[in-house]
């Protein structure tokens, strides 16, 4: 079994926002095409990467500011279930990745790039950041 992380920041209603975790079964003799997710399942894969970045930010892989940008660009997406964002940015917090049924450890997801936690913290919240200053004033 082969497990993949992508890292994918968006502000289309259509990109997701979030750390993408996915299991493959097959060898990746044929690349998978991206998958869209509709506006319930990234606005809760956002909240789970806000989770994320607090869990990053909690054992000192990165900084407030992150933190914030994710904040900002979560309160940018449509309004959905604020049960099911809190439950996602709760396993976040956790240290879990969650998107929709998929979960993994973020020490699991990194490993399996031949990372670990603290590198994938830095890039995602790199990644945050870089996305930050496109984003509107307010």
């Amino acid at each position: 079994m082969i497990r993949h992380i992508a890292l994918a920041i968006g502000l289309g209603l259509t990109a997701p926002v979030a750390v993408l975790a996915q299991t493959a079964d097959a060898p990746e003799a044929q690349p998978q095409a991206p998958q869209t997710m509709d506006s319930a399942a990234t606005y809760q894969a956002a909240r789970n990467q806000l989770g994320i970045l607090k869990y990053c930010n909690a054992e000192g892989f990165s900084g407030e500011e992150a933190i914030e940008s994710q904040s900002k660009l979560v309160g940018m997406l449509p309004g959905e279930d604020a049960e099911a964002g809190a439950a996602a940015e709760q396993k976040g917090e956790a240290g879990t990745v969650s998107i929709g049924e998929a979960e993994m450890s973020l020490a699991d997801a990194a490993a399996s790039q031949n990372s670990n936690v603290e590198e994938t913290c830095k890039q995602i919240e790199a990644a945050v950041n870089q996305v930050a200053p496109t984003m509107p004033a307010g």
